[in-house]
C-alpha cells in the first residue's frame, strides 16, 4: 500500500526519535550520575593496548570506585582519581576530558534477576558486571545488547569516547525485531524487483537459541518467507530477508511489513518504509557480501540518458560519517559514465582498509558486471576519509585505474588518525617494530611509485580545518619529484566541505575524460611496490607470489622489449615471481635477466603461457608454481586474514566454568563489534558443533586453548604454536604460567584459501588479556603470531614474548620473528 503523506511523516518521526525504546510502553532507566576517570587506557591502531582498569579487573585488584579515590598511581606525585559527574537534562555525560583514555563508572541496583537491553551511545566498549561488550563510539544509538541484571548491585565500566549516554531497557518480550539499523535497497522502477533483499536486526534476550524461525515480508500484497539463521541466546544478529516489490509501479513511499514467526506463530512484527524511484534517479542496491555472507549495499548515480555499454565507470569512496547514498547524491549524472559509491561497510567502518578495502573491490566488480564499462575508462575518487581511501586503493591496485582524484583527503593513518588514532610512525622497541610491519600496506608514501601509471588530480580547500590542506601540499610535493601527469587545485576559501563541488568538480571530471587506461599489451615498463601479496600481488603482466621477508616492502622494476622478446629488471624482497607471456605468442623464446643473474631463456608453449621464477641462493632460476599449501596471494597471513572468508566463531566448551564463560562472552563481544564496525553477521557456534566438512572453505576464529576448545585438534594439530593450560610452546621455546595470551593464524589444511585465527590464553588471566579486539580497528597491524602476558596491559611491548611471521612454508623461521631474551 502506498503510504499517505501523514503516515509517512509519522513513520519518519518515529525513526528519528528511535532512541531508548522500540515502542511505547517499554520501561527505560536512564543513568544520570556516575564517576569518571581519564588517562587510564590507550587503544589504537595496533595490537598493543594499555588499560589500567582492565588490568586491575583481571587481576581482581579493582576496588569499587568512589569520589576522589585513586584509579592509577603513576608516581608519588602523579595520582589519577575518580571524579563525580552528572548527566545533563538530556541524559548525556559530557566532559572535556572524555576521549582521553577515560572510564565512566555507573551502577544500577536491581530488585531481581532479569534479562534487559543495554543501550549506550558514545563509548568504545563497556564492562557490564565484568563482561566485555561492544561500544557505540559514533553515537548511532541502535546498538542494543542483551545483558543479565543480577539482584542487587550491577556495575558498568564504560570506556568513554566523547559525550556518552547510557540506559537500561526492560523489553516487553524476549525476542524482537529492530528496524533502526535496517539495510534496504531502493525499488527501481522497470527493473527486476521480484525478489529484493533487505536486512534487519533480531534481538534475542532469551536464554534459548532461536532456531527454525522465519521472516515474512509483505509489500503491496506480495508475501515472501525467508528462513533465518540461528540467533544465539543473549545476542542479536542482522538477518537477511527477501521481499517482492514487482507490483510497485510508481515512485513514492510504500509500507513494508515484516513478521518474525516460529511454526507459523507471530513472535514480533514491524513496519518500515520502502522508497520507489525512477531508473534515472540516484538509488541504492543491496548485495550479499562474500566476506561474511552479510547484506551490504552500494549506491548509484546513473548515466545521463540511460546506461550504455563501454561507457566510463567512476568508483567514489565516501568520508567518515557519510552514507553511500549521500555520496552518490552529491554528484550530477554524467552523460559519459555511471558512478557507484561503496559503503566501507559502515559510514566510518575501516577507513577503506582491511574489510573496507574488500568492500570497495566487491562493489567495483559488481559494477563492472552490471554496467559493463570500458575497462580502459575506470576512475577512482573520494572525499575526506574517502580521499585517504583514494590514495590507498590507488596505490594498492595501480592496474585498475585510468586516473584517481583524492578530494580533501589525508594520505596515511600515520599522520591523520581519525577516530581510532594514528598508526605509530616508528618505534625503538623491536616487538613494536614487528607489529607495525604488519600494517605497512597503509603507508601510501612508501607505495608512491605505484601512482606513476595513471593520472592524479588533487582537490582541496585551502581553509580546511578538518583535514589540513598541508596533506594535499605534501602529496603535491611528493608527486612533483617523479610523476609526469598530475594536476593540483586548491579551492580558495574552501572549507572541508564547500558544497557538492567538493567532489563533483567539473575540472576533475574533465581530467578524467582526458585519461584512459593503457591496455596490458601497451605497458612495457613496470615499477610496482607491495607490502603483501595477500593484499596486492599483481600489476599488469607481473605478479609477486612470495616475499623473502613477509610484510616488508617488495619492489619490482621491469622493462619488456617486445621487439627482441626480452625482459630485464631488478627486484627487492621477492622470492618468487610470475610473468604472463601471453602478449608474446606461442613458440617464442624469451630472454629474462633480473638482478644481474644469469639470463633465463624460455620458449612459450602456448599463446597463454606464463613463467614462474624463483630466487635460489641469490640467483633467479625458472621454477614451478608453489604449492597452494604454501603462502601466496591466495592465503598469505596475517592474523586478520582469517576474518575474510565467511568466518565462523567457534567458542570452547571443554574448559572449566570460568574458561567456558570467557570463551562464549568473547565470541559474543567480537560478534557485537563486527556487527557494529562492519554491518556484519557471523555464525557463533560451540566447538562440539564444528566440523571441517560442514564449514568447508570458511574462515574460523577459535576462542580458547587446546584443553578448552575441542576443535583445536582438528584445526591445529600440526601448528608449531601450542597453547595449553599454564603453558605455551612455540617451536623449541616454552613459556609457563596462567597469565599468557596469544593471537596467531594458521592455514586450514583441508582448504587452499581459509585460515583459523586463534585467540587464546593459558588460563583465565591470559584469556582475559586477549579480550581486546583492536584487530577490528582499520589498518591495525597484527602479525602472523604474537605471544605476551597480562602485563602488556600495563607495560605494552615490554610484555611481548614473541611476535612475527611464518615463512613461505608456514614454518617458524628465526629471521622472521623477534623473541624476548
Amino acid at each position: 500500500m502506498k503510504v499517505k503523506k501523514t503516515m509517512m511523516n509519522k513513520s519518519i518521526l518515529l525513526i528519528l526519535l528511535f532512541g531508548y525504546q522500540f515502542a511505547s510502553g517499554q520501561q527505560t532507566y536512564v543513568f544520570t550520575k556516575g564517576l569518571f576517570v581519564n588517562g587510564v587506557h590507550h587503544y589504537g591502531r595496533e595490537a598493543l593496548y594499555i588499560d589500567t582498569v582492565a588490568w586491575q579487573l583481571y587481576n581482581q585488584t579493582l576496588q569499587k570506585p568512589q569520589a576522589l579515590t585513586t584509579a592509577k598511581q603513576d608516581s608519588a606525585t602523579n595520582r589519577i582519581t575518580w571524579t563525580a559527574i552528572a548527566a545533563d537534562s538530556a541524559g548525556v555525560f559530557k566532559s572535556r576530558r572524555f576521549g582521553a583514555g577515560g572510564y565512566l563508572y555507573l551502577t544500577y541496583t536491581a530488585k531481581r534477576h532479569q534479562n534487559v537491553l543495554l543501550n549506550i551511545k558514545g563509548n568504545s566498549a563497556v564492562y557490564f558486571n565484568g563482561v566485555l561488550h561492544a561500544g557505540d563510539p559514533y553515537g548511532a544509538g541502535w546498538l542494543y545488547i542483551p545483558v543479565t541484571l543480577k539482584k542487587g548491585l550491577n556495575e558498568l565500566y564504560v570506556r568513554t569516547y566523547f559525550q556518552t549516554s547510557a540506559a537500561i531497557i526492560f523489553p516487553e518480550k524476549p525476542v524482537m525485531i529492530s528496524t533502526a539499523d535496517s539495510t534496504m535497497p531502493h525499488v527501481v522502477l522497470n527493473k527486476q524487483n521480484g525478489v529484493l533483499q533487505g536486512a534487519v536486526v533480531i534481538i534475542n534476550s532469551g536464554l534459548q537459541d532461536l532456531k527454525n524461525y522465519q521472516l515474512k515480508s509483505i509489500v503491496s500484497g506480495k508475501t515472501l518467507l525467508t528462513n533465518t539463521p540461528v540467533i544465539p541466546a543473549m545476542s542479536s544478529r542482522k538477518v537477511i530477508f527477501n521481499f517482492d516489490a514487482r507490483d510497485i509501479s510508481s515512485t513514492g513511499k510504500y509500507d513494508c511489513s515484516i513478521t518474525l514467526q516460529n511454526k507459523n506463530k507471530s513472535v514480533d512484527e514491524k513496519q518500515f518504509i520502502l522508497e520507489a524511484v525512477d531508473s534515472s534517479a540516484k538509488y541504492s542496491t543491496t548485495f550479499r557480501s562474500q566476506v561474511d555472507g552479510s547484506l551490504q549495499y552500494y549506491s548509484v548515480t546513473p548515466q545521463l540518458n540511460g546506461t550504455k555499454d563501454n561507457a566510463a565507470l567512476f568508483l567514489s569512496v565516501h568520508g567518515a560519517g557519510v552514507e553511500a547514498i549521500g555520496q552518490a547524491k552529491a554528484y550530477q549524472s554524467k552523460d559519459w559514465g555511471t558512478l557507484v559509491a561503496a559503503t566501507n561497510r559502515r559510514p566510518r567502518g575501516f577507513n577503506w582498509e582491511d574489510w573496507g578495502r574488500l568492500d570497495a573491490l566487491e562493489v567495483l566488480n559488481l559494477a563492472k558486471e552490471k554496467f559493463k564499462p570500458d575497462p580502459q575508462r575506470i576512475y577512482l575518487t573520494g572525499h575526506s576519509m574517502g580521499g585517504h581511501g583514494t590514495w590507498f586503493l590507488g596505490a594498492a591496485y595501480p592496474g585498475n585505474w585510468a586516473a584517481i582524484a583524492p578530494c580533501s583527503g589525508y594520505p596515511t593513518l600515520k599522520d591523520y588518525g581519525s577516530a581510532d588514532g594514528k598508526i605509530p610512525d616508528s618505534s625503538k622497541d623491536i616487538f613494536e617494530q614487528m607489529l607495525l610491519r604488519a600494517g605497512n600496506q597503509s603507508d601510501v608514501i612508501s607505495l608512491a611509485n605505484n601512482y606513476k601509471p595513471f593520472g592524479v588530480y588533487i582537490l582541496h580547500g585551502d581553509s580546511d580545518k578538518v583535514v589540513s590542506v598541508n596533506y594535499a601540499r605534501q602529496m603535491k610535493k611528493l608527486l612533483a619529484a617523479f610523476h609526469p601527469d598530475f594536476n593540483y587545485y586548491e579551492y580558495s576559501g574552501g572549507e572541508h566541505w564547500f558544497g557538492d563541488q567538493s567532489v563533483d568538480w567539473k575540472p576533475l571530471f574533465d581530467f578524467f575524460k582526458w585519461h584512459t587506461r593503457l591496455a596490458d599489451t601497451a605497458v612495457n615498463q613496470i615499477d610496482f611496490t607491495t607490502s603483501s601479496p595477500g593484499i596486492s600481488s599483481t600489476y599488469r603482466w607481473a605478479s609477486i607470489l612470495q616475499q623473502q621477508h613477509p610484510l616488508q616492502y617488495s619492489n619490482l622494476k621491469l622493462v619488456r622489449d617486445r621487439r627482441h622478446n626480452k625482459i630485464t629488471g631488478s627486484t627487492k624482497n621477492i622470492h618468487m615471481l610470475q610473468f604472463s607471456l601471453k602478449d608474446l605468442g606461442a613458440n617464442t623464446t624469451v630472454s629474462i635477466s633480473l638482478d644481474k643473474s644469469d639470463t633465463i631463456k624460455y620458449t612459450t608453449v602456448s599463446a597463454n603461457d606464463s613463467i614462474i621464477l624463483e630466487l635460489r641462493q641469490n640467483k633467479w632460476v625458472a621454477g614451478a608454481a608453489p604449492s597452494l599449501n604454501e603462502k601466496g596471494p591466495h592465503r598469505y597471513g596475517t592474523f586478520k586474514e582469517a576474518f575474510n572468508h565467511n568466518m565462523v566463531f567457534v567458542y570452547g566448551t571443554a574448559g572449566d566454568k570460568q574458561e567456558n564463560e570467557w570463551s562464549l562472552n568473547k565470541a559474543r563481544y567480537d560478534a557485537e563489534t563486527w556487527y557494529y564496525r562492519g554491518n556484519g553477521a557471523v555464525d557463533v557456534i560451540a566447538d562440539k558443533a564444528y566440523s571441517l566438512t560442514k564449514y568447508k572453505d570458511r574462515g574460523i576464529v577459535l576462542f580458547g586453548n587446546s584443553n578448552t576448545n575441542s576443535a583445536w585438534k582438528e584445526l591445529l594439530n600440526d601448528c608449531p604454536i601450542l597453547v595449553e593450560k599454564n603453558k605455551i610452546t612455540a617451536g623449541n621455546k616454552v613459556w609457563r604460567g596462567g597469565d599468557l595470551g596469544a593471537y596467531f593464524v594458521w592455514p586450514v589444511k583441508s582448504s587452499f584459501i581459509t585460515s583459523v585465527a586463534v585467540i587464546s590464553g593459558t588460563g583465565l588471566k591470559g584469556m582475559q588479556a586477549a579480550s581486546a579486539n583492536q584487530y577490528f580497528a582499520g589498518a591495525s597491524g597484527f602479525p602472523d603470531f604474537m605471544i605476551y602476558n597480562i602485563d602488556m596491559l600495563q607495560s605494552g611491548a615490554h610484555a611481548v614474548k614473541m611476535a612475527g611471521f611464518f615463512n613461505n612454508e608456514w614454518k617458524l623461521d628465526s629471521e622472521e620473528f623477534k623473541l624476548q631474551q
